[in-house]
Formats: structure tokens, C-alpha cells, sequence
């Protein structure tokens, strides 16, 4: 990974941490601000517009910046909770979760990587 991406990533945990609390990894907290919430208003025809027709501080105040923001923040509570509840609540969701980890996720061989010296 090149220095800059690194030093992106490195920020925004630094900031994450001073916002949540509780026992939250720094994976958990990218996830979350990368693809749960970053996707989302990337989804967003409105912010897309208002992006390019206005200037970073102008969008960062916009009422619609705002609102799309805290309907990302809702979709992600509520898609993460739905999935959890399900794969708790089903032997079979909660199954398929690990063929999906031991197959095309390939968490066993990740686990592997990072255990070579």
C-alpha cells in the first residue's frame, strides 16, 4: 500500500477514535466510514450534483449533505443489525457466512498470511 493511502487510512481511525467509544476495531471503524457510509452517499444523485456545482465548504454545509448523511447512518444501522439478527437467529445464514468466509473471502488463507513472520 502506498505511503499516502496509509497515511488516509491512519487519519481517519485517529478521528474515529475520538468519536466512538468502546471496543471497535481499526477495521471495523474503515468499514464503516469507507464502504457503510462512504458508499452509501456515493449512491447519492443529489451530492453528486451538488458536489460538482459547488465549492468542498459550500457542500460541507448543505442541508442535503446533512440529510443524506444521517440516511446513510440509518441504512447502515439498520442493513448491519438485520444481517446480524438473521445470521444469530438462522444455523443456515449463519453457515453459509462461513462458507462464504472459507471460500471466496478467503479468510483462512488471510490468517495464514499474517501469521508468517
Amino acid at each position: 500500500m502506498r505511503e499516502k493511502e496509509k497515511a488516509r487510512l491512519a487519519e481517519i481511525i485517529e478521528k474515529v477514535n475520538a468519536l466512538f467509544e468502546g471496543e471497535l476495531s481499526d477495521d471495523d471503524k474503515l468499514v464503516y466510514v469507507n464502504h457503510a457510509l462512504k458508499g452509501k452517499l456515493l449512491e447519492s444523485d443529489i451530492l453528486v450534483q451538488q458536489a460538482s456545482n459547488n465549492t468542498k465548504e459550500q457542500f460541507s454545509n448543505s442541508p442535503d449533505f446533512a440529510n443524506e448523511l444521517m440516511n446513510a447512518i440509518m441504512d447502515a444501522l439498520s442493513a448491519h443489525t438485520t444481517m446480524s439478527k438473521q445470521a444469530l437467529d438462522s444455523e443456515k445464514v449463519c453457515g453459509g457466512l462461513k462458507d462464504i468466509l472459507l471460500g471466496p473471502a478467503r479468510l483462512y488463507e488471510a490468517l495464514r498470511e499474517q501469521a508468517r513472520p
